[in-house]
């Protein structure tokens, strides 16, 4: 159920759905963003790297938070806008790691406007292992409650 602004409290914890990176996702993203880097696409060559092998592009991961944060329900119909970004890779998400991210209500505070605020959310990202992979912060626009009488 979508929440509004007054809903989250500074602290509040959510978790997401599980989702496993495929190595469907990683030649659709290499496609869709034009990043053929061969660490992502040339198996033989991503031996040769400290990784070992092939990694999922860190945009693609951070895309598919994106994608799992849609399915907790919680903006549906009240975020406005995406502000910012602060975004750190920890460890490489493989092909077959099945990612969930934690995120934690950071930090909220109103706007000028009477109908909106700002919302912080910490996140982190982890594998099946619970390695944690990226972690960063996600700023956005949320609606607020409507006051009696407004639509």
């Amino acid at each position: 159920m979508a929440r509004y602004y007054e809903d989250f409290t500074i602290g509040e914890v959510f978790e997401s759905p599980r989702r496993t990176v495929t190595e469907a996702d990683i030649a659709l993203f290499a496609g869709l963003s034009g990043d053929y880097n061969p660490l992502h696409t040339d198996e033989e060559f991503a031996r040769t790297t400290p990784f070992g092998g092939r990694i999922a592009h860190g945009l693609l991961v951070l895309s598919m938070v994106s994608g799992l944060n849609q399915r907790l329900g919680l903006f549906d119909g009240t975020l406005i806008a995406f502000l910012g970004l602060e975004w750190s890779f920890k460890a490489p998400v493989r092909p077959g790691d099945t990612i969930h991210f934690r995120m934690e209500v950071a930090d909220k505070r109103e706007t000028s406007h009477p109908d909106r605020g700002i919302l912080v959310r910490r996140y982190q990202v982890f594998n099946q292992e619970g390695t944690l992979c990226q972690e960063g912060t996600m700023t956005v626009l949320i609606k607020r409650r409507p006051r009696e009488g407004q639509a």
